[in-house]
């Protein structure tokens, strides 16, 4: 069993940024969510350039990275510009995944003035938010690199654009952890406490009844909970907020029969000792909750 592989999805954190990040832009996810932003920006109509703009005017521009970055989301452009109608002319000169530096062209594009300007904020506001969270994803996994632990993200997402958001994570190189409550069974310290602390029971009842071939994780505060969760056959643990010195006692209570997660706090000034305990995974809310979005900008011709 390759640990990575339980329930993340893309390559190694090795592979170049086009395998690991692109994303199938006809998704019905992926397209209700362009749809729907545009909706929200453009409203009834773009009364600025529909009055200063005559209707066949047209345009032609280049989004410019402002700062240093791991592109991700440019994927996007076409969609949200066949939404409004397409334009004439669109080339992208960078793929998720892919580093640009400042000043960079990330995609040209031409077209329909009026289309080009009805477009630009949602164009941009999708590209440096997933840019952000594909940049801090990548500096999560250089600093753990030449170790074994992987970098994974959370559910901890904007409601709605978990798909997107996931995705940047793969274009900066990390892993996803499960997409959904379907996709496999973590059972948490709420879990455990409705039934009376019991981990081997939790397990038991999830073995029963869970989908064939589902893996299941338990979260554990203790080292003792961590021996109770490996006896019971849990194929992983959480182990969460724990110190260094513990982590390092629950990776060897493992013993590769389960596959072990660091969770909690996690900063890029503390991952690298977490990874160096010798776990396999190590899971960041961050990546997702707090990515700053970068400076992006279109500029006309």
């Amino acid at each position: 069993m390759r640990f990575f592989e339980i329930w993340t999805t893309g390559e190694n954190q090795s592979g170049a940024g086009r395998r690991r990040g692109m994303i199938d832009s006809s998704h019905l996810d992926v397209v209700e969510a362009v749809r729907r932003a545009l909706e929200e920006d453009i409203g009834p109509g773009d009364v600025t350039s529909e009055a200063c703009i005559p209707a066949g005017r047209e345009a032609s521009g280049e989004f410019i990275a402002r700062e240093a970055q791991v592109v991700a989301g440019v994927e996007l452009l076409p969609l949200i510009y066949q939404l409004r109608g397409g334009v004439s002319n669109l080339k992208l000169q960078k793929s998720s995944g892919e580093k640009a530096a400042a000043g960079d062209v990330i995609a040209s594009v031409s077209g329909n003035a009026r289309t080009l300007l009805a477009c630009e904020r949602v164009a941009l506001n999708f590209v440096q938010r997933l840019s952000g969270i594909s940049t801090l994803t990548a500096r999560y996994v250089a600093a753990v690199a030449g170790t074994n632990a992987k970098i994974l993200d959370t559910r901890k997402t904007t409601p709605l654009y978990r798909r997107l958001e996931k995705y940047a994570v793969r274009a900066g190189g990390g892993l996803n952890h499960r997409m959904d409550l379907s996709a496999g069974v973590l059972i948490k310290d709420n879990h455990l406490a409705a039934v009376d602390g019991d981990i081997a029971l939790a397990v038991k009842r999830v073995r029963a009844v869970a989908p064939m071939g589902i893996k299941i994780e338990v979260e554990c505060d203790t080292l003792e909970q961590v021996g109770a969760a490996v006896d019971a056959g849990a194929d992983v643990v959480l182990l969460d907020n724990m110190g260094l010195l513990d982590l390092r006692e629950a990776v060897k209570l493992a013993a590769g029969r389960a596959v072990t997660e660091a969770s909690g706090g996690v900063k890029l000034d503390t991952v690298r000792a977490i990874a160096e305990t010798g776990v396999n995974w190590i899971s960041v809310g961050a990546l997702t909750h707090s990515a700053p979005a970068l400076d992006l900008g279109l500029d006309f011709d």
